[in-house]
């Protein structure tokens, strides 16, 4: 063996990431999707309104950026935004999770509401966003969504909603079950006064939300893949002990089911609901 052979070069192996730290994500900087596990910069995702590039998975979107994506620029004008969550039932700490939501959010409540333009059409608006208590139906979002209602009955002007809900807040008991006859009610007295409401559920879409106002708008629209209904699978197929179709409950089988108008892919859900306001007169009348 000459003296070389053991000061030389040494061979160079590649080292191979583990699949695991292919997908961990530095936080902040990129995002995953969750359906095909591609990794894009946030910054694209944001520009996409949070649709994967690659499979079109529809992820979920904050209120804000929700606004930001249908309004207007500088014409959306927030309501109650005073109006937050209590704890009537004395819950074991109900408050401190509500506070530890409205940290991480920045909002005082699952739902943002208001009035703006899209496209220069002047509308109502509630959002609710499933980044706070899973946009959990209780008496603040109940109240903000009726009042929300009753404004757009009184200035005679549409009313548009995106739902996103995992159903009634548990912590709440029945006073966030009443919640689906209110805003149902204030639905009824809009409708009967002439205004136009549009609903668009959005993943996902459950529970008592899905059994109230959701699913009572003049238009029920939904946005690709969003779980929408009111019980879960498992408990389905318990009670009726059938297997349930691989796409129940999706948006595309309420569609074929007749339990939505339209799925509408979110980069193409601004101008057509600009298209459909503009069918209608000032006012949010019917024609």
């Amino acid at each position: 063996m000459l003296i070389k052979d053991l000061f030389g070069k040494r061979k160079k192996y590649a080292s191979i990431p583990s699949e695991k730290a292919k997908m961990d994500v530095p936080e902040g900087l990129m995002q995953k999707c969750s359906n095909c596990k591609k990794i894009y910069y946030r910054k694209e995702m944001v520009k996409a309104l949070q649709v994967c590039p690659n499979c079109g998975f529809h992820h979920p979107m904050t209120a804000w950026d929700r606004i930001d994506s249908l309004f207007d620029n500088g014409t959306f004008e927030e309501w109650d935004k005073e109006i937050t969550s209590a704890n009537p039932l004395d819950f074991p700490e109900y408050e401190s999770k509500i506070a530890k939501d409205r940290e991480k959010t920045s909002l005082t409540e699952g739902v943002v509401t208001g009035k703006g333009n899209v496209n220069d059409v002047q509308i109502a608006f509630a959002v609710m966003d499933s980044h706070f208590r899973m946009g959990s139906m209780g008496s603040a979002i109940g109240e903000k969504i009726t009042r929300a209602i009753e404004a757009a009955r009184e200035e005679s002007i549409p009313f548009v909603i995106f739902t996103a809900s995992g159903g009634a807040r548990m912590q709440e008991g029945v006073l966030s079950l009443m919640q689906m006859a209110k805003t149902s009610f204030a639905v009824k007295r809009f409708r009967d006064s002439g205004g136009l409401m549009i609903s668009v559920m959005t993943h996902p879409t459950t529970g008592g939300v899905s059994a109230s106002f959701a699913s009572i708008g003049d238009y029920n629209f939904a946005e690709p893949g969003a779980l929408i209904g009111f019980a879960g699978r498992r408990i389905i197929e318990q009670t009726i002990r059938e297997k349930l179709p691989n796409d129940f409950q999706t948006a595309e089988f309420q569609l074929h089911h007749g339990q939505v108008d339209k799925v509408i892919h979110r980069q193409d859900m601004k101008d057509t609901l600009s298209k459909l306001l503009k069918m209608h007169v000032d006012g949010g009348q019917p024609k």
